[in-house]
């Protein structure tokens, strides 16, 4: 996917309403994970992210800043996230807990 060509999310667009199921990307397009919920908005919101595990097994929870991630739209209109991290650097952060 061309990223490049995706339109940048404002901060005070990370809210909850927005960045939910959110997929996040990493290098060459791996797939991370999805955002499960937001706590804050705008700049200083922080992203839970659902990562590893098959069909909702063996999934955990890890708390990002926002401003960590590049979020932004495709050509459809779909948030998505990208990193510089790969899908073992994400799931080796601290669990976050509810």
């Amino acid at each position: 996917m061309d990223h490049t060509t995706h339109r940048p999310l404002a901060a005070m667009d990370y809210s909850e309403d927005t960045l939910v199921d959110a997929t996040v990307y990493g290098p060459g397009d791996e797939t991370i994970g999805t955002i499960a919920h937001v706590h804050g908005t705008g700049a200083s919101a922080k992203a839970v992210i659902e990562v590893g595990g098959f069909l909702g097994l063996g999934t955990r929870s890890v708390s990002v800043d926002c401003s960590a991630l590049n979020f932004m739209r495709d050509e459809d209109g779909t948030v998505h996230a990208t990193t510089t991290w790969t899908r073992a650097e994400v799931k080796a952060l601290p669990e976050h807990t509810h």
